[in-house]
């Protein structure tokens, strides 16, 4: 029997789809509760973004099962099409479509959650605009490069309402593009504004540019790889810090002093957060090839708790006698929505990775597009010392026999398969040699695991496809 790949995974659309930027949203349309994304679209290849919206959406019990609805909208001069959102009000789900790279906010209209949108009209927002529907049907809109606005909107759902408008809600970033004013401060904003109500607080959550070290993340230098959120009493102000959601630079890997070592590429970040089926996830995206122009979208479960203060906590949150009293941001995964762990005797693609760290030059995964469902992403560039992750399989609990890997190689070498660290227990060593390659097991494995391939390579570098074990 052919053996099937693994699906929904991190990145949890196809490998060849390329959607960052995703707004998820949950709708509830004839009678169908499905978890929707609206996200732009990287098909240009070699700049942001591209020319359509498409949407994707799963039913709120199964985050791994993805449905393409298509595109939904098309930019009526053909310009490039930036981030988008999409609420609903009443009967009716308006998409906020960024036109001309962001410089031409349209509302448009559809009365399914797939689209198509229709009739679109030039509203008075701005760059990576973010809508919340309040509960009692006021309209609150957000947006901004670093410098950032939100104000309250008229019903036509176009246009500010007057004496609304705010500036600088949140400080921003230093960064060439911000501006030169009293609106710089810690809580860096950048852009990718989304506004969400949670425990009956209003959410601000933004891409954050960090303009100082953050050591214990490994970030040495300006950053804007997090979702960040302010918390509010107040939809248009009385901003206070909440913390970091997401951190898009893989897994962390911390020395003795506690200083860290990202290992994966960050890159620009934006999202939010979205209760699904009772459980809260954060979608965000991180950068594939050797640019910022084939993003994949992702997501990985959050804790949201509000503490006796009132204040609302969202990430990997702590607890001290039940209380919630520090949070971080949660860590980036290959699982995404198997939280039990990938299926470890399914085809597993390289493409997966979340750590690729070390080595002799800058590994990378490779974007594909062929739309079929056995499709492949390989790390590419491997060379002596690289390490590729993956954060988490599960085995179950029988111990499988053997292990399989497809890979290339210019040289000789060998690769190592360890359990939960890099340094941790060796359960497989494999020559490096092209083709499929199968080995024993060397130890025991049973539950849920992070799994590393080692490389030693000797004379060239390696691809590493995909791989699997079996009974």
């Amino acid at each position: 029997m052919k053996k099937a790949f693994v699906r929904g995974a991190n990145p949890y659309m196809p490998l060849w789809e390329h959607v960052p930027d995703g707004e998820p949203r949950v709708f509830t349309h004839n009678g169908e509760t499905r978890v929707y994304v609206y996200g732009s679209h990287d098909t240009e290849r070699t700049q942001y973004c591209g020319t359509d919206y498409v949407v994707w959406s799963a039913p709120v019990t199964d985050l791994t099962d993805w449905k393409c609805h298509g595109v939904c909208y098309r930019a009526e001069d053909n310009s490039i099409l930036y981030a988008p959102d999409v609420v609903q009000k009443e009967n009716t789900y308006y998409m906020y479509a960024a036109e001309q790279k962001g410089s031409r906010i349209v509302v448009a209209k559809s009365d399914k959650p797939w689209g198509p949108f229709t009739d679109p009209v030039l509203t008075e927002l701005g760059f990576d605009p973010g809508i919340l529907v309040d509960d009692d049907g006021q309209v609150y809109a957000y947006w901004g490069f670093c410098k950032s606005y939100c104000a309250q909107l008229n019903e036509d759902m176009a246009t500010i309402k007057p004496g609304t408008l705010r500036e600088n809600p949140i400080p921003h970033c230093r960064a060439p593009w911000a501006p030169d004013d009293d609106g710089f401060g810690r809580e860096y904003f950048f852009e990718a504004s989304s506004p969400r109500k949670i425990c009956g607080k209003y959410i601000y959550i933004y891409s954050r540019r960090v303009n100082e070290p953050v050591p214990e993340l490994g970030i040495y230098e300006d950053c804007n790889g997090f979702l960040s959120y302010m918390w509010s009493d107040w939809p248009l102000g009385g901003w206070q810090w909440g913390g970091d959601i997401s951190f898009n630079g893989g897994e962390i890997l911390k020395d003795a002093e506690g200083k860290g070592t990202m290992t994966f590429r960050w890159g620009n970040n934006h999202g939010s957060v979205m209760e699904v089926n009772g459980q809260w996830y954060v979608f965000y995206h991180r950068q594939s090839g050797q640019d910022e122009f084939s993003r994949q979208a992702m997501l990985e479960p959050v804790d949201v708790v509000q503490g006796k203060d009132g204040k609302v906590w969202i990430g990997k949150v702590d607890f001290l006698d039940g209380e919630p009293v520090a949070s971080r941001p949660v860590e980036m995964t290959s699982q995404g929505p198997h939280l039990n762990g990938i299926d470890a005797r399914k085809w597993i693609s390289a493409g997966y990775a979340c750590h690729l760290y070390g080595g002799k030059e800058t590994a990378w995964i490779e974007p594909v597009y062929e739309q079929r469902e056995d499709v492949s992403a390989r790390v590419m560039d491997i060379t002596d010392g690289l390490t590729v992750g993956f954060r988490y399989l599960q085995f179950g609990l029988n111990t499988p026999r053997t292990i399989t890997v497809v890979m290339k190689t210019e040289g000789a070498g060998k690769v190592h398969v360890r359990l939960d660290t890099p340094g941790g227990q060796e359960i497989a060593l494999l020559e490096a040699q092209d083709g499929e390659v199968t080995v024993p097991l060397l130890g025991g494995v049973t539950g849920k695991h992070a799994v590393y391939f080692v490389f030693e390579i000797v004379g060239g570098k390696a691809e590493m496809d995909r791989f699997t074990f079996d009974d």
